[in-house]
C-alpha cells in the first residue's frame, strides 16, 4: 500500500495483471492501493463493456423528446419501407395467380 497509481501506464499494467489472470481485483487493489471497484471499472472499459453514465436530471427530459423524435423518424420510414414491400408481394401474387392461373392465397376458414 505504498504507490498512488496516476499514469496511464499503471493502469494497463494492472489491467494487463488481471486479464491474465495473475491477481483478482481485491489482491491488486491491496499490491497498489487502489479501490477493486476501481479496477474492475479499468479492466471493463478496456473490454468495451464499460457501464454506461447515468443520466443527469438536467439532460433527460430534452435528450429523451430528441431521441423520441428521432425514433419517430426511423420507425416511420421502416413502417414506409414496409408498406411498401407488403404492396410488391402481393402484386406479385397477384400476377402469378394470373399467369398461372391457381389459386395461391390461403383461403380462411376452408378444411385443411
Amino acid at each position: 500500500m505504498t504507490m498512488c497509481i496516476t499514469s496511464h501506464l499503471d493502469k494497463g499494467v494492472i489491467v494487463a495483471e488481471y486479464l491474465l489472470g495473475k491477481s483478482t481485483y481485491r489482491q491488486l487493489g491491496l499490491k497498489y492501493d487502489v479501490d477493486f471497484r476501481i479496477i474492475h471499472s479499468w479492466v471493463m472499459k478496456f473490454q468495451g463493456k464499460e457501464k454506461p453514465k447515468k443520466k443527469s436530471a438536467n439532460d433527460t427530459p430534452q435528450k429523451a423528446v430528441v431521441n423520441l423524435d428521432e425514433a419517430l423518424v426511423v420507425l416511420t420510414e421502416a413502417l414506409h419501407k414496409e408498406k411498401l414491400r407488403n404492396e410488391l408481394l402481393n402484386t406479385m401474387i397477384d400476377i402469378a395467380e394470373k399467369d398461372l392461373q391457381i389459386s395461391i392465397r390461403k383461403k380462411f376458414g376452408t378444411n385443411q
